[in-house]
């Protein structure tokens, strides 16, 4: 297993900021995800700013994350980011790869953290060819979807119950949504990004797949689909 060293800062409605840091396991499956926690006084090199590295939702129980001041950001690649409560999305978290960070972000929706809250990274290396897809529908579900490219027509399914869109979003509308991939996918990649395919074959959705080592992942309202059951998500790849 490869690691690699990730780190993200958010603004919190009391003026205090929260700095993360942590060296991380590289996902294989485009599925798999490690918490991301608050920066430790004494931890090798770096200087932390907590007494301990603990759970996010801990470290902030009750405030309000006001600005995400960076992205979460990896030395090679970040694909998708989320904080997780009870098994469920309740922030998506936009990703970078060092360097390229230029801006800080506003959340998507609101979020007042609640202890047990964590911060779920996949990131990869450069060789891993994963393909995820974030969104936010108009009732306020947020869900990512990923996959590893492959030749032909990969699906993406939901990382945390393996569902696809179909089952996982049925009858909302997509209202923002990004998407992710690396050089090495992008090479592959022959569709013009993520796109959401009804029960008829036929696209009714598209989204662009960023590849976060060139430019931070960047939310659209453009290109969303009302899903239905059966549709999916998928990326087409050559050989």
């Amino acid at each position: 297993m490869t690691t690699q060293i990730v780190t993200a800062s958010f603004q919190l409605h009391d003026g205090t900021t929260v700095d993360m840091y942590g060296s991380l396991t590289d996902s294989t499956t485009g599925l798999s995800t490690v918490e991301l926690q608050t920066s430790a006084n004494g931890t090798g090199t770096t200087q932390g700013y907590a007494v301990a590295a603990t759970s996010l939702g801990t470290f902030a129980n009750g405030k309000s994350i006001t600005a995400i001041t960076q992205a979460v950001t990896g030395a090679t690649n970040v694909h998708y980011a989320y904080i997780e409560r009870r098994g469920s999305i309740v922030a998506i978290l936009p990703c970078a790869t060092r360097g390229v960070q230029s801006q800080p972000y506003v959340p998507w929706t609101p979020i007042q953290l609640q202890a047990g809250d964590t911060v779920q990274v996949c990131c990869a290396p450069a060789a891993t060819k994963i393909n995820s897809y974030s969104v936010l529908t108009n009732q306020g579900v947020l869900a990512i979807f990923a996959g590893v490219a492959a030749a032909g027509n990969v699906e993406l399914v939901h990382v945390i119950s393996g569902q696809s869109i179909g089952s996982s979003l049925t009858g909302q509308q997509i209202v923002r949504h990004m998407g992710s991939q690396n050089a090495t996918s992008a090479a592959l990649n022959i569709s013009a990004g993520v796109y959401v395919i009804s029960d008829r074959g036929l696209p009714v959705g598209n989204c662009p797949l960023t590849v976060t080592a060139n430019t931070p992942q960047i939310a659209n309202a453009l290109g969303g689909a009302m899903i239905n059951l059966n549709f999916i998500a998928r990326v087409t790849n050559s050989a």
